[in-house]
């Protein structure tokens, strides 16, 4: 979804992804679809017979497969706070792989940090929190080949010393 840009306009594309945020125009319906590289906007086509119908039973966090094709947005409608801002997908058809029951953690709201650590499994699938894991894997990355690079040796200390079973004598206190 997060990968998507004017160069594949025309393209006709198949995505699978979570629903991030559904909106209801009169006529049309919107949904910001995420997977793991971002969002796309996809706003559906009510020419297509029965499409209208299945799209209005969306709710946030339904699993979806949508194909459709890649469009630019109008000069006016593109959005500057999206990687995909300029595109969006017309989709001509819509599969609901699974339903989702309300989430305890709304991710288009504030939540409160107690809230937030108590799901934190959830909270973890916020784009502005999956991007920080994804920088915390490459500056890993990043050390570590510089690490090895530089013939340094890794040692973990259960090599050094042997766990007990009870755990008590990993903490001697001298």
């Amino acid at each position: 979804c997060g990968n998507l840009n004017k160069s594949h306009v025309g393209e006709v594309v198949e995505l699978c992804g979570w629903i991030n945020k559904r909106r209801d125009l009169g006529g049309l319906i919107f949904i910001d679809l995420r997977d793991r590289e971002g969002l796309v906007q996809v706003v559906f086509d009510p020419e297509v017979e029965g499409l209208m119908d299945t799209a209005n039973t969306l709710r946030q966090e339904f699993c979806v497969q949508v194909k459709g094709t890649v469009r630019a947005r109008p000069d006016s409608q593109v959005n500057k706070d999206m990687a995909t801002g300029e595109v969006e997908i017309l989709g001509t058809s819509l599969n609901i792989i699974n339903r989702s029951e309300p989430l305890p953690l709304d991710f288009n709201q504030q939540n409160s940090e107690e809230r937030r650590l108590k799901y934190r499994y959830l909270d973890l699938r916020r784009l502005e929190m999956s991007d920080r894991i994804k920088l915390r894997a490459k500056a890993s990355s990043f050390v570590r080949r510089f690490l090895d690079g530089n013939d340094f040796l890794d040692i973990e200390t259960p090599v050094l010393t042997k766990a007990t079973p009870e755990g008590a004598r990993d903490y001697l206190v001298p």
